[in-house]
């Protein structure tokens, strides 16, 4: 089971930390060699260090910003020439923010749109015709329960992600004959920077305290708990291994049963 990924390329995006830093981890104990690309590179670097040491695979990290298609373009082409084509590409860079729709400036809606959806597309249109040419491929995008359903105070972040879960349907139709499968997993509050930013939002703007902001997270969640980034990770594992490939065009909840 840890050997079904050797001799596949599989680049993550954001995986210096949080959920993305867990799925290099899971591809690496699968046997992939692996590109990871953040606009920390110091972060992106660290992490890659232990994978190197930890599963003996090759690790390449590169700073990318995937919002900046200059930025995008250089770093999958660096990639490219150290490790070959991409063979998976997990689309997992994002950004959220949290404010009421009348007071959400233009910024903020770009950004968010520029980070989740163009960053995807951008990323993923630097994959395709490699794993077209090799008939064989894997590009699943981390969405959101937020691509799923609606937040209050998230209209710009619940947008985007309502987009790549639409581009991860689109697309597995144009590819379903070419040996790749495009999936989203779409993660509820997951135990990361994101949802401890989220928690210290509620503190400053509602007066609550640390664990009473935790628990209006988690009470969305039937379970009552944060997800924890390994098990988006292990669902993504699966979604690149032969024993998916059969699976396309899906958009995976790992969320407790909230949707």
């Amino acid at each position: 089971m840890t050997a079904l990924l050797v001799g596949r390329h599989a680049i993550v995006t954001g995986g210096g930390r949080g959920i993305g830093a867990a799925i290099a981890e899971e591809l690496a104990r699968l046997g992939a060699d692996l590109t990871l690309m953040g606009r920390d590179l110091a972060r992106v670097e660290a992490h890659a260090g232990v994978l190197r040491e930890r599963h003996g695979v090759r690790v390449l990290s590169l700073a990318c910003d995937v919002a900046e298609e200059d930025s995008v373009r250089d770093a999958f082409a660096r990639a490219r020439g150290e490790l070959g084509d991409a063979a998976i590409l997990v689309n997992n860079a994002g950004q959220s923010a949290a404010t009421p729709f009348a007071d959400t400036p233009r910024e903020v809606w770009d950004r968010m749109l520029a980070v989740n959806l163009t960053g995807t597309f951008l990323c993923t249109r630097e994959v395709i015709p490699g794993m077209t040419a090799a008939r064989w491929g894997r590009v699943v995008n981390v969405a959101s329960t937020a691509g799923l359903r609606g937040y209050p105070k998230t209209a710009a972040y619940t947008a985007a992600k309502h987009g790549v879960v639409g581009l991860t349907r689109a697309l597995a139709l144009e590819t379903a004959k070419l040996g790749i499968t495009v999936n989203a997993v779409c993660p509820g509050y997951t135990d990361t920077d994101m949802a401890a930013a989220a928690v210290g939002n509620l503190v400053r703007e509602l007066g609550k305290t640390e664990e009473e902001a935790r628990k209006m997270i988690t009470r969305v969640n039937p379970m009552g708990r944060l997800i924890d980034p390994a098990e988006v990770a292990a669902a993504v594992g699966w979604l690149c291994s032969p024993a998916a490939s059969g699976v396309t065009g899906q958009a995976l909840a790992v969320a407790g049963g909230e949707v």
